[in-house]
């Protein structure tokens, strides 16, 4: 029961027995319904039949009851005497009495004519207490209808009893019972009952077996998937992917989702292994740089040379920082929650900048309200990153320019260098990358000064882009969502 094929196999054939049973049920009762309406007929002309010639003033002895074994027949009076019965009938129960022997009547006067204007009898109106049929006549009400038992001629059956009222010319209101029997509806849904006791089971375990088979087709993509996985999972080989099925389905798109996610993990992890491998690199020419100078600086301290034992630390300690930083947004760290002015943030950092190659021209307009969400420490680095990459690649001049860009804040760096060619406007980004081989490594950097600065901008929600400044040149422009 623990798997999918079961559970659903399980669950299709409790909802269809469920179906069944109350479709079963409601078939009996319509069933059932409809033949308990056609024995109230049969009842309700047989009984009006006799009621008829009663009302015509039939004497009991010759008013004619054929079918007295189907429908047997019990007259009674208005003090429930039995005064005619079917022949042949034993024994009766859901009539008015259970007596099948007529008892003798009394002498019944016969009652004066109406006086002129009196036509109660007529209207079949007794003094207003009862409605009764007049004289004569039988009762136009719906009959009254009534379960019970009869024996005829020693064999006891099921009968449907109509009820209904007649006056004889003699002013005598008797009611007639006649019977309808219920053999046929007992049959019928005793049947149909049977059949369905029967084929319910039999339906029952079609519909288990064939959804556990279709189940198990339907699910068959999905056991090669994890097998698959679990290969993949076993090899540690990220370069191979789960079967795609040629259908259009939901487990398509999941082999599909899932080597997306093999791809996107693939490519994550062949990242972190370069940039393992690039860092290793990267820290392995200052540490053995500043390695030979201690060594020559011990055997030789005359030969010592401080400012470049300097420059290596230096250069070692922003390597070290700038990895710490990546190694920090990798792990998905978020940016503060803080408020941060744009165009005060470019101003201060323009302001420590005094020793630079090349004075920056700042281009902030007065009165402008440039906030956005984030950190302070890393858009300043953001920044700074840019200033310094517009500072290594300038000719004579470096500028800075924050403004409005939409729903957003745009800041523009630009210098008047080489610019950078198209096809490598994308390849800057990536970490350890520097275009220029020749340039020494204390002169070009490590190559993650541009990749620090897309990744905040893109943890922030923004953008960095490069493009051909106006004047020829480079323009590094990054664009940050306003302050919301």
């Amino acid at each position: 029961m623990r798997s999918v094929r079961a559970r659903a196999a399980l669950g299709a054939t409790l909802v269809v027995a469920v179906a069944l049973v109350g479709a079963g049920l409601a078939v009996l009762l319509v069933l059932r319904a409809n033949l308990i309406g056609q024995a109230d007929l049969q009842a309700e002309v047989v009984a009006r039949e006799v009621a008829g010639e009663l009302a015509t003033g039939t004497p009991y002895g010759e008013v004619e009851l054929d079918d007295e074994e189907d429908h047997p027949v019990q007259v009674t009076d208005e003090e429930d005497r039995v005064v005619l019965v079917s022949k042949d009938l034993r024994a009766v129960t859901g009539t008015g009495t259970s007596g099948v022997t007529p008892a003798p009547l009394p002498s019944v006067p016969a009652s004066p004519s109406p006086s002129p204007g009196d036509d109660d009898d007529d209207d079949g109106d007794d003094g207003g207490d009862t409605a009764r049929p007049g004289r004569g006549q039988v009762s136009n009400d719906d009959p009254d209808f009534s379960d019970g038992t009869a024996t005829v001629d020693r064999t006891a059956a099921d009968y449907r009893f109509a009820a209904v009222e007649a006056t004889t010319p003699d002013g005598v209101t008797l009611t007639v019972y006649a019977g309808a029997p219920l053999a046929a509806e007992q049959e019928a849904v005793g049947t149909v009952r049977g059949a369905m006791l029967t084929g319910l089971p039999v339906l029952l375990l079609v519909v288990a077996g064939v959804t556990w088979l279709v189940t198990r087709r339907a699910l068959r993509p999905v056991e090669g998937i994890r097998r698959e996985m679990a290969a993949i999972t076993a090899s540690e080989d990220l370069t191979r992917r789960v079967p795609e099925p040629d259908s259009r389905d939901e487990i398509a798109a999941l082999a599909r989702t899932t080597n997306e996610t093999l791809t996107a993990l693939e490519a994550s992890v062949e990242r972190q292994r370069r940039f393992v491998a690039d860092a290793s690199h990267e820290l392995r020419s200052p540490i053995a740089s500043l390695r030979t100078q201690l060594e020559v600086a011990e055997a030789h301290p005359e030969l010592l040379d401080l400012p470049g034992a300097v420059a290596d630390t230096v250069r070692l300690q922003v390597l070290a920082a700038d990895l710490l930083l990546l190694a920090r947004l990798d792990a998905g760290e978020k940016p503060g929650g803080g408020t941060v002015e744009l165009g005060a943030l470019v101003r201060e950092e323009v302001s420590q900048r005094t020793g630079d190659r090349i004075a920056v021209a700042v281009e902030v307009p007065e009165g402008g309200a440039f906030e956005v969400n984030g950190s302070r420490g890393q858009l300043a680095r953001v920044v700074g990153n840019l200033l310094d990459n517009a500072q290594r690649h300038a000719g004579t001049s470096v500028a800075v320019s924050v403004a409005a860009d939409g729903r957003g804040v745009r800041v523009e760096v630009r210098d008047d260098g080489d610019g950078v060619p198209e096809e490598e406007r994308e390849r800057i980004f990536e970490r350890f990358v520097r275009l220029d081989d020749a340039r020494s490594r204390d002169d070009g950097g490590a190559g993650l000064g541009l990749a620090i600065a897309r990744d905040v901008a893109a943890r922030h929600g923004g953008t960095l882009t490069v493009h051909r400044a106006d004047g020829g040149g480079a323009a590094f422009r990054l664009r940050l969502p306003r302050r919301s």
